[in-house]
């Protein structure tokens, strides 16, 4: 592992990293052979994608992920080609290849999504060992993303216990039961949900916007998170904390691809915390590279020129004390 600059590193986590594939066909029809055109094949995994726009945006990130077989080896190859700082625990089982197909004839998406290879106990430990190894404390440890097979739904409440030990605050994107055991240890700094998970942690369907400034602040109030970024798809987005919330509206663009969108946000908002920004400036950069995401074709991640590009659009607006959303 690289150790430069890891003062002020944006230490991302990927605990279920892939390699992306995707492709176009004509049409999808059940009990045919779909001809495709030329695959694409990108890294893939949240945490994964967090340090790629970190490191495109100019900040300094290092993933820590574990890897195994022909594929893992792609995708060192193809992190280290990039300039990435990694660190890489090896694993016995393959890296998963997650598959996107495009259907030319009506625009959509079809996402096929593999678990993932099952971890041997001493191999999810070597990572959140590895969450302590650094020489020097990251900025942020970002952990983000599914969990593979035999590794326990509080892993991330264990990293963010070990990352709370060493005064670095961790920013959690996850979904299911690795989402709500994340946050059942308490110590996230910022975690970031849709609205269906965000719902899902409550026990309650989030259709009333009068509701959703009131539901985030309910994981502030339990002491699960510091911060709560909930996004809100064609609705744009929400910061909420325990005394103050923003909202930025969604932007008017032509989506081309949801792939990566989420990680995008979490990327360029870690990124602009690092930097030094405000709360509420670097959801405005999230915001732009969300958006910036659903423009690029593929698995492509957000391309630095247009969240420069879009940034200047994003208008966030503090809500009133007693204004909802």
């Amino acid at each position: 592992m690289s150790t430069q600059n890891l003062m002020g590193t944006v230490l991302c986590l990927t605990m279920n990293p892939a390699v992306d594939v995707s492709t176009h066909t004509p049409r999808v029809v059940p009990a045919d052979k779909l001809r495709c055109g030329p695959a694409q094949r990108e890294p893939g995994g949240g945490g994964l994608n967090v340090a790629r726009v970190v490191q495109r945006l100019g900040g300094h990130s290092t993933a820590l992920y574990p890897a195994g077989g022909p594929s893992g080896a792609w995708l060192d190859a193809h992190l280290r080609d990039a300039g990435l700082p990694l660190q890489r625990i090896a694993v016995q089982g393959d890296t998963r290849e997650s598959f996107t197909v495009q259907a030319q004839d009506s625009g959509l998406e079809y996402r096929f999504v593999l678990p993932g290879p099952l971890l041997a106990s001493a191999e999810w430990h070597a990572c959140l060992d590895a969450v302590d190894a650094t020489p020097q404390a990251p900025a942020f440890v970002v952990a983000s993303g599914s969990l593979p097979p035999g590794v326990p739904d509080d892993f991330y409440a264990r990293v963010s216990t070990r990352a709370r030990r060493r005064g670095v605050r961790t920013i959690l994107d996850s979904s299911g039961a690795a989402l709500a055991e994340g946050l059942g240890g308490g110590g996230v700094y910022l975690v970031k949900p849709n609205l269906r998970e965000l719902g899902e942690l409550l026990g309650e369907t989030l259709d009333d916007p009068s509701r959703w400034r009131g539901a985030a602040q309910q994981l502030i109030e339990r002491g699960q998170a510091e911060v709560v970024a909930l996004s809100l798809g064609e609705r744009g987005a929400l910061l909420v904390t325990g005394h103050s919330a923003w909202r930025a509206p969604a932007l008017p663009i032509t989506l081309v691809s949801s792939v990566g969108a989420g990680d995008s946000f979490v990327g360029a908002m870690a990124w602009g915390l690092q930097a030094g920004h405000s709360l509420p400036d670097a959801f405005a950069w999230g915001v732009a590279a969300g958006s910036a995401a659903l423009i690029t074709p593929g698995t492509g991640l957000c391309r630095a020129e247009d969240i420069q590009r879009l940034r200047p659009q994003v208008l966030v607006q503090e809500l009133g004390p007693g204004q909802r959303s």
